[in-house]
């Protein structure tokens, strides 16, 4: 009897039909044990247990039990469904350029006497980069002006010698007079040309102050000082690359590119280039250029916007996610994205009723962009939905609304 009772006492049941279990097993402990057989006793613990389960079955279908009657909220996190203008972007992967690039070469041969600059030095356009030996080609600049100095003493002759035979009248043949005049004009060409060499020379001893042609940053020093350099090679001293502004080439599908030309028509779009992994935001710059032709391989248009960089968080080579804007839903639902999950039958949220009670949606959603998304079907403005803790809710359910935990999923 005690080991019926245990077993009794773990099975929900009517206090009654307990009751008159244990009169009967008391009566049965009062009769001789020779009258009543053992397999009676077990025939009627049966008949108990039975009875039970007709009892707890039917109660299924009369409606719902106790337990399930006091069953406490589910805790949840919820959010109110907001309206309001919602950004279309288009997002990409790009590439960072400067915005111009120079390989600085020399323009005349010589000897590197100095190298002025350190690599990976910020220059402005015009500061001096190296020397080079410039003894030809000052010696070069000294005989050119030297010549025209001779040419100019001898047209200050020839011209005394034409103001003679001009002043002697019918006593100097013509051909004399003509001959000295043409001597006049040759001697003022000459000095003309020699008025060009000098430029020419001066020019090439300039050319031995290498210097900077763009603003920019500098990168690796690509000849030492003490090497011989000439024009001719294709190897430069040093390259510059222009990081105020700067530019970012990425690429746009090409069945977006009537979204990115009505964009353009409208106006510089604004465009953000953020970290690879599109967590951290680096710079805002707008689209300057889409390109001429579409790349038939890949099916992309490459685009390229400019950025101010003064901060230089965009350096040339780095690689950077994008986000052009292309326009701006105006009285959007806007739901986050947390609240919408996958079903087998497609998108659902839960919504939160007036009496905390949790109902089925299905919903049809639109552009998605951090964090949140638009709801074109299912949701109405001011609706509050669950956004954490679903996995514990079904249609019906009395929720309650908590914290969670930051940095936690709970589906």
């Amino acid at each position: 009897m005690v080991c019926l009772q245990r077993i009794c006492a773990h099975i929900p049941r009517p206090r009654a039909l307990f009751r008159s279990f244990e009169v009967f097993v008391q009566a049965r402990a009062l009769m001789p044990r020779s009258r009543v057989p053992g397999w009676t006793l077990l025939g009627a613990a049966i008949a108990v247990v039975a009875s039970y389960a007709l009892w707890h079955g039917g109660g299924k279908h009369n409606g719902p039990s106790r337990d399930a009657a006091q069953a406490p909220p589910v805790p949840v996190k919820i959010a109110t469904v907001r309206k309001g203008d919602f950004p279309i972007y288009l997002t990409g992967l790009g590439t960072v350029q400067g915005f111009n690039t120079v390989v600085v070469r020399t323009r005349v041969d010589g000897q590197i006497e100095r190298i002025a600059f350190k690599e990976g030095q910020l220059v402005e356009k015009g500061d001096l980069l190296a020397h080079i030996d410039r003894r030809p080609y000052q010696a070069a600049l000294d005989q050119a002006k030297a010549k025209k100095a001779q040419d100019e003493a001898n047209l200050a002759n020839a011209e005394l010698d034409l103001q003679r035979y001009t002043k002697l009248g019918e006593f100097a043949t013509r051909k004399q007079t003509d001959t000295q005049r043409s001597m006049v004009k040759q001697l003022t060409a000459q000095i003309a040309a020699d008025e060009a060499a000098i430029v020419n020379a001066q020019t090439q001893l300039d050319y031995t102050s290498i210097r900077a042609p763009i603003a920019g940053v500098t990168g690796f020093r690509l000849v030492d000082r003490g090497n011989i350099v000439n024009a001719s090679t294709q190897t430069g001293i040093v390259t510059i690359a222009q990081i105020e502004p700067i530019a970012v080439i990425f690429t746009a599908p090409e069945n977006q590119l009537p979204q990115i030309k009505d964009a353009i028509t409208a106006g510089s779009p604004k465009t953000i280039a953020y970290s690879p992994d599109g967590k951290r935001m680096l710079s805002e710059g707008t689209l300057m250029l889409i390109n001429n032709q579409v790349d038939t391989a890949s099916g992309t248009i490459r685009l390229k916007a400019v950025f101010e960089n003064k901060d230089h968080v965009l350096w040339p080579g780095q690689s950077v996610s994008t986000r052009l804007l292309v326009s701006t839903a105006k009285d959007a639902v806007v739901v986050p994205d947390d609240a919408i999950k996958h079903g087998t039958d497609g998108l659902y949220a839960y919504v939160v009723n007036k009496d905390n009670k949790a109902e089925f949606r299905r919903i049809t959603v639109g552009k998605s962009i951090d964090g949140e998304t638009i709801i074109e079907k299912g949701i109405a403005p001011g609706e509050r939905v669950i956004v954490a803790g679903q996995y514990r809710v079904q249609p019906g359910s009395v929720v309650t609304e908590t914290i969670a935990s930051s940095g936690s999923s709970d589906d």
